[in-house]
């Protein structure tokens, strides 16, 4: 089946393009999603008209991505945890951890958005991947510290 995607699509296309997909695919995700368009020639021209008010919100949205990495970049996130006598964690810093550590400093990120990819399970600090937007990743420091260690860190 002949689609036209109305966003862009992981490995699959940008949004415009006319991509043959299964009908599977097309009838039980990228429709229902509103992700895509069966190609006609009626949707072709509606997608030819939607296409510049859409190139002006991403280039905004772009501009916006930017200015959050920039602000990211220079923010450190400390986590304490529990420790035992190997250094190893007693638990795991997810991805939900470290966008709720963001959140307390004020950047409301997705934690889908944070590409981590397993659980941090050691002490240690580690620059994680943030995809704020298609084009622009910013990164954020995680420093995993033992439990009761990171009140001494903040007074040094």
């Amino acid at each position: 089946m002949d689609v036209i995607l109305r966003e862009h699509v992981d490995n699959l296309g940008q949004r415009g393009e006319i991509v043959k997909v299964a009908d599977g695919y097309a009838r039980n995700y990228l429709l229902p999603r509103k992700l895509a368009l069966v190609a006609t020639e009626g949707n072709k021209k509606q997608i030819e008209r939607e296409r510049v008010t859409v190139e002006a919100r991403e280039l905004e949205e772009k501009k916006v991505a930017e200015a959050v990495a920039a602000r990211i970049a220079t923010v450190e996130i400390v986590i304490a945890r529990k420790v035992g006598e190997t250094e190893a964690l007693y638990g795991s810093v997810t991805s939900a951890d470290i966008a709720e550590a963001l959140a307390a400093k004020g950047f409301e990120i997705d934690r889908r958005k944070l590409h981590l990819p397993e659980p941090l399970k050691k002490i240690g600090e580690v620059d994680v991947p943030i995809k704020l937007h298609r084009e622009v990743t910013a990164t954020v420091k995680v420093k995993v510290v033992a439990e009761g260690s990171e009140k001494l860190e903040v007074r040094s």
